[in-house]
């Protein structure tokens, strides 16, 4: 019989309908390999339920706030079990935006100009922050939610209904809108493990684009790229994987725009659904769905 998995899902994130399908997905398949698993929600039954199931490894199969953020790793690292994905300080820098395109910046990865916004401006001295710092259109986006919750693209018209949708944000990025082609690429462990092309038929790659099968966003791999753009490409998602110090899978979206890779944000959490990123780039290089699941356990943080 193979180790014992605990599988961490839902919780109360945004993003928790896309957690339990990440969940079930993991489950089946590692059940399929002799695995034996336990699903449960990350409550105050969490550290009982650890306690009589005794996992050798915790999958974190949460997305958005609280899964993604650091939170959860800070509990799970006092556990002394091994956990999937990135750790404690990885996962908080990953999540902030703002943290994370300063890290950008210094480390010379190109990515979107912006600034933070805190509800704190005048509707017309906002407007004219935006033409001196920016342009119009602009991205307007939550600080810390992953899976484009709460993105959109604005402009001089619509700018301020679209920031009343965003008022339950302390603080929000204003960022510089980027035309050009959708680019994921992911890395696993220390490795380039590949890049897919998003062809939304939505004006950009947002919630729905993501995961409503409807949508019908086009996936493209091989992705219509010279080698030297690949390799380019390649090598800006490893490095911010590096410099963010992530663990185990991440995968990171890009804009190619006039010859040029724009990074906006590295996702530390993945999804792990039928339509996800991920699991399509392992299986074009070869790797099959239960290969990938367990490089992440292997990959996972020993707790010293």
């Amino acid at each position: 019989m193979k180790k014992k998995i605990l599988i961490i899902s839902g919780g109360i994130s945004k993003e928790r309908a896309i957690s339990l399908d990440t969940g079930r997905q993991v489950a089946k398949e590692l059940k399929k390999n002799g695995y034996r698993i336990k699903i449960t929600e990350p409550n105050y039954k969490l550290f009982s339920t650890i306690k009589s199931f005794k996992p050798k490894v915790i999958f974190n199969a949460l997305h958005g706030q609280f899964g993604e953020d650091g939170y959860i790793q800070t509990i799970l690292e006092s556990t002394g079990i091994p956990y999937t994905h990135s750790g404690v300080i990885s996962s908080a820098l990953a999540m902030d935006k703002e943290i994370s395109k300063k890290i950008f910046i210094k480390n010379n990865i190109k990515t979107p100009k912006f600034f933070c916004y805190s509800f704190n401006l005048s509707k017309n001295n906002l407007i004219k922050k935006i033409d001196r710092k920016i342009k119009f259109p602009v991205v307007i986006k939550p600080l810390n939610e992953g899976s484009s919750v709460n993105v959109f693209i604005c402009n001089k018209s619509n700018i301020l209904r679209k920031l009343k949708l965003l008022r339950e944000y302390r603080k929000i990025i204003i960022e510089e809108f980027i035309p050009g082609r959708e680019i994921q690429a992911a890395i696993i462990g220390s490795k380039k493990l590949g890049a897919i092309e998003l062809k939304p038929k939505r004006k950009f790659y947002d919630y729905q684009a993501k995961y409503n099968p409807r949508a019908k966003t086009k996936h493209i791999i091989p992705v219509d790229l010279t080698k030297n753009e690949y390799n380019q490409l390649m090598i800006i998602a490893l490095k911010a994987h590096k410099i963010l110090k992530c663990n185990g899978v991440t995968r990171s979206d890009f804009k190619f725009f006039e010859n040029k890779f724009y990074l906006l944000e590295v996702n530390t959490q993945p999804g792990m659904t039928k339509l996800s990123l991920v699991p399509e780039i392992a299986a074009y290089k070869k790797i099959s769905f239960i290969r990938l699941i367990e490089l992440l356990l292997k990959n996972a943080i020993k707790i010293k």
